[in-house]
């Protein structure tokens, strides 16, 4: 596959280094091409409107704007631009934020370069991705937050079968996970995700996860 077709993806991290790393697996590989780097958010931004990408990889902890507003201007712009997130889990409380934002994927730094490169398949394929073990950690950081400031979104129009796969996708469940769970077929269970991304104007999996979170149907005890 040439660079033609291949996943054209910005880097956007203020450590070289960290950036030098992500290209030499992105480029050693025939279906990702780096097209661009960025230092800060703002050039993040700049160059997500310039060179349209498939794929930001988005640190979130930059000088000037942060990843988080950059994520928010890069997806309000052409939907065929999704941010990975990749940070430090441990160490950044705005992980729920930059989801919000509209980000596509978060990846903790630690994970191997390989499955970084996995989930900018999975993103660009529009698909979405939390790296394993980091959505109930995620509920968690939800759920200590204040209760004054979380008030329980309405899921207007959604059927019982669909709160029950949303309380499971909220719980980080793949498709065939909801399917074994709920008894029914991967592809019912699909067409079910599908139909929640619509009624939700959800743009991602992510999203739905966050919409579970506001409704009240997961939290760390469930």
């Amino acid at each position: 596959m040439g660079t033609e077709t291949a996943i054209r993806v910005v880097l956007a991290d203020d450590q070289p280094l960290v950036r030098a790393g992500l290209r030499t697996v992105l480029e050693g590989t025939a279906d990702a091409h780096v097209v661009g780097e960025a230092g800060t958010g703002a050039q993040a931004v700049r160059l997500a409107r310039e060179l349209r990408p498939d794929v930001v990889l988005m640190d979130i902890r930059m000088p000037g704007m942060d990843g988080i507003e950059a994520t928010q201007m890069i997806t309000s712009g052409p939907p065929a631009t999704r941010v990975v997130i990749l940070t430090t889990f441990d160490d950044d409380d705005n992980v729920y934020a930059a989801l919000r934002a509209g980000a596509s994927g978060f990846l903790v730094k630690d994970m191997a370069l390989d499955d970084i490169l996995t989930a900018v398949r999975v993103v660009a394929a529009g698909d979405a991705l939390i790296a394993p073990g980091v959505t109930r950690r995620l509920i968690e950081e939800f759920a200590a937050r204040p209760a004054a400031v979380r008030r329980p979104r309405e899921l207007a129009g959604v059927t019982e079968r669909e709160h029950e796969v949303l309380t499971l996708v909220g719980r980080g469940l793949s498709n065939a996970e909801i399917a074994a769970s709920l008894h029914i077929s991967p592809g019912t269970a699909k067409a079910h995700v599908a139909s929640l991304l619509a009624k939700l104007g959800a743009r991602d999996r992510v999203q739905l996860v966050i919409a579970a979170y506001d409704a009240g149907l997961v939290s760390p005890s469930r």
